[in-house]
């Protein structure tokens, strides 16, 4: 199978399994390699448009608080509380933070800004969500929470894996087989917060 004709059969496999979008199969697959989407947990989805991901979690979290956040509308999912907003404002993270009242077992960021055709733009862009992410789960997350956040292989990606290191005792990065073959995209697995910051 060539790479548009598997990548054609992920969207294909969402439309007939009625996932909002083919990029749940990266969280599917994430989850699969690293257990993080348990029952009862705390989640924040961030960059959560259209909603496959918060579909993803929801199968699995039946009791538990998920909440999305997109600067565009996303369509209601049962048992999902979403806000439309932009996370880099402050008012925003403030918002996250009454919403769960304490911190947060999981966060997950597919985040990424609107593509510039630029790719090392882009890839910069991209990176610098990846790092407020960073920056966000230090003071949010439990000592033993999840991050995992999309990044792009290039510029600043030493950056993000220092800054992850020096906030992680566990960091990993993976590439899901439904991400597209020739994009740089990858993921950063994220847990166990250091007890020094």
């Amino acid at each position: 199978m060539d790479s548009k004709s598997y990548q054609d059969h992920f969207f294909k496999k969402a439309k007939i399994e009625g996932y909002k979008s083919r990029s749940a199969y990266k969280l599917i697959e994430l989850n699969e390699k690293f257990h993080f989407l348990k029952n009862g947990i705390k989640l924040l989805d961030v960059g959560s448009f259209p909603g496959g991901w918060c579909q993803v979690a929801r199968k699995k979290i039946k009791k538990g608080m998920i909440l999305g956040i997109d600067i565009k509308k996303i369509d209601s999912i049962e048992g999902v509380k979403f806000i439309e907003a932009d996370f880099l404002e402050h008012n925003t993270k403030k918002i996250v933070l009454d919403y769960f009242k304490s911190n947060i077992d999981v966060i997950l960021s597919d985040m990424a800004p609107n593509t510039t055709g630029n790719k090392s733009l882009d890839c910069i862009r991209t990176n610098e969500l990846c790092l407020d992410i960073l920056d966000f789960s230090k003071k949010t997350l439990n000592k033993n929470g999840t991050l995992v956040s999309k990044l792009f292989m290039g510029e600043d990606f030493e950056k993000i894996k220092t800054k992850a290191k020096q906030y992680f005792k566990k960091i990993d990065f993976f590439k899901p087989s439904s991400s597209r073959g020739e994009s740089r995209e990858t993921y950063i697995h994220c847990s166990r917060l250091c007890n020094n910051i």
